[in-house]
């Protein structure tokens, strides 16, 4: 017996002078986890980034009201060996002559009318910047709520092994008493070796669970965007809302559900692609004016040639675009951008769908899980006081090693089942605000 204590004892010493230990680890709460992973999410961090695009995209100048303006200048140089045969006079040839030009221009183009096809576009613009504020508020949402099922999921690992250790604490209880009565020849060798296989069974789930609860430290290291390898304590418990209610009404889904909102939004795009394509029909009026310059000199291979030519000017007119046949494209155009309202159409309906029947499974899944954690809490109870009762009896002799044995692995079962119960019921509750867009503004 003495070897066993010296090494339950070596072991909490190593445990003790490890520096990623409990003593040394930092205590996170669900708030501050919430609070690094707003800050250091990627998908959160991509999705405001995309919002940025979408709001800088929101200009005049994009959907094609504004001018263009475009400036160009040039200059070349040449030189040119020439031969020049009359019928009349003597033959002339030039070797060398040389040439520069000096050009540039300003040119402006202006649409006046597209069928008022630059107001359906600066609509457009606007309903997709509306689209990226939608799609960052559901990545944000549905950020929080991993980070929220990580952090309880962290819990509950972290709450098991608690419950193995007090499981761990029993068994070795039961090798002291074991060995204790082996000592004084009221028992056989057989009992210690039993009780030490089911204390060595213990230590080994605890360190499958101690494996678990590591992956679940990984896994809200990730969301929260650090260091996979950063340890820390949970400081919160998991503690469940007992009063939620589920009442859903269509229009107040809908106004809620950033997903919903953005595939609402979607069947408005899809409306101005129609009435874009119906404005390419119209014809398309400009203004377009330039200012033009030129300035050239030469060495003249005749008398005819000028050595110095510069000329300067503008011009300035109104353009008329007036699309007559262009192989039934927009014919097929507005065809496709129909099909494409009718898809939109389709895909809203379904995942409001999906959303109500999301939601209906986990109210089911909170109501019956409420109901559930009030038995498995008076049945842990009754587990712990047989747990106690059978320990005392086995003291006393009273009772068999198989039987302690089965009231240690009852309340362990029992504790785990209500830490499972517990965390589904937490999760089910999270579920319904997330679908709901109150997960948000809780926190």
């Amino acid at each position: 017996m003495s070897s066993l204590k010296a090494t339950v004892l070596l072991i909490f010493a190593a445990v003790l002078l490890l520096p990623d230990t409990a003593l040394c680890q930092e205590k996170l709460s669900l708030q501050e986890a919430v609070s690094i992973g707003l800050q250091q999410n990627f998908d959160i961090q991509i999705a405001n980034r995309q919002e940025a695009i979408s709001e800088n995209n929101v200009t005049l100048g994009n959907a094609g009201f504004l001018p263009t303006l475009d400036a160009r200048g040039a200059r070349t140089f040449s030189e040119n060996n020439s031969r020049q045969e009359f019928q009349t006079g003597p033959d002339r040839e030039r070797t060398g002559a040389s040439s520069n030009v000096l050009s540039g221009n300003v040119t402006l183009n202006w649409t006046l009318f597209d069928g008022m096809g630059m107001f359906i576009n600066y609509e457009r613009l606007k309903a997709l910047e509306k689209s990226g504020d939608l799609f960052t508020r559901e990545t944000v949402e549905n950020t929080l709520a991993d980070i929220t099922f990580s952090y309880y999921e962290v819990v509950r690992q972290f709450t098991k092994i608690n419950a193995l250790r007090d499981a761990i604490t029993i068994s070795e209880t039961r090798v002291e008493i074991a060995q204790a009565q082996y000592d004084i020849g009221v028992s056989a060798k057989v009992e210690i070796l039993r009780a030490q296989v089911d204390y060595n069974a213990d230590r080994s789930e605890l360190l499958l669970q101690e494996e678990a609860l590591q992956n679940a430290k990984i896994n809200l290291n990730q969301l929260l965007g650090r260091d996979p390898d950063i340890n820390f304590i949970p400081s919160d418990s998991i503690v469940v809302d007992p009063t939620l209610r589920f009442a859903p009404r269509e229009g107040s889904l809908i106004s809620s559900n950033p997903l919903l909102q953005r595939l609402q939004l979607n069947r408005e795009i899809a409306h101005l692609d129609i009435k874009a394509i119906r404005a390419s029909r119209f014809p398309t009026i400009g203004f377009g004016s330039a200012y033009n310059f030129n300035r050239s000199e030469a060495e003249p291979l005749n008398e005819f040639q000028a050595q110095f030519n510069r000329n300067v000017g503008y011009n300035y007119g109104i353009t008329v675009n007036l699309p007559i046949f262009n192989g039934f494209n927009i014919n097929r155009q507005a065809q496709n951008a129909r099909i494409a309202l009718e898809s939109v159409n389709l895909q809203f309906q379904q995942e409001q769908n999906r959303v109500q029947a999301d939601l209906a499974r986990a109210y089911s899944q909170y109501t019956n899980r409420l109901q559930l954690l009030d038995l498995e809490e008076s049945n842990l109870k009754l587990a712990k006081e047989n747990a106690e009762i059978a320990l005392e009896r086995y003291k006393l002799g009273l009772l068999t090693a198989i039987e302690l044995r089965e009231a240690q692995r009852n309340q362990l079962v029992a504790e785990n089942r209500l830490i499972d119960i517990r965390y589904q019921a937490k999760a089910a509750e999270v579920e319904i605000k997330r679908l709901t867009s109150s997960l948000v503004q809780n926190n």
